[in-house]
């Protein structure tokens, strides 16, 4: 087996309006498409990155909360590589969204934050 790439990205959230305006009108991403399952009563948008990568957000009646934070074993968190950090955060908060404060990393000495998004999952910001 030869791995090419990451696929897609899966994300449940407990209210989809909200997260669906976050993800696409304060983050910027692309909406290639939006179903609704009715067999499920959810919704599915498939969500572009700079037209390279894929997240798939869902809806589901009722999903359980997230069980702890991200030094839980499994998925830590989901990370999107900016060019220019200072601005990027502080587009972010000037739509209310608090980010931690900067943070050098000590390995490859690049930029780094996190920030939130609606249902507490931890996005991080990585100045390439």
């Amino acid at each position: 087996m030869l791995l090419t790439r990451i696929h897609h990205i899966a994300i449940i959230c407990s209210d989809y309006a909200v997260s669906k305006d976050f993800y696409v009108n304060k983050l910027g991403l692309q909406v290639l498409q939006e179903t609704y399952r009715e067999q499920r009563q959810s919704y599915k948008l498939d969500l572009a990155v700079n037209k390279l990568y894929q997240i798939e957000l869902f809806s589901f009646p009722a999903p359980p909360p997230r069980p702890s934070q991200p030094e839980a074993l499994g998925l830590r968190h989901l990370a999107f590589a900016v060019s220019d950090l200072a601005t990027a955060v502080a587009e972010l908060n000037l739509k209310q969204i608090a980010t931690e404060p900067i943070r050098t990393d000590a390995l490859t000495g690049k930029q780094f934050t996190f920030f939130r998004d609606p249902d507490g999952l931890p996005l991080e910001l990585y100045e390439e």
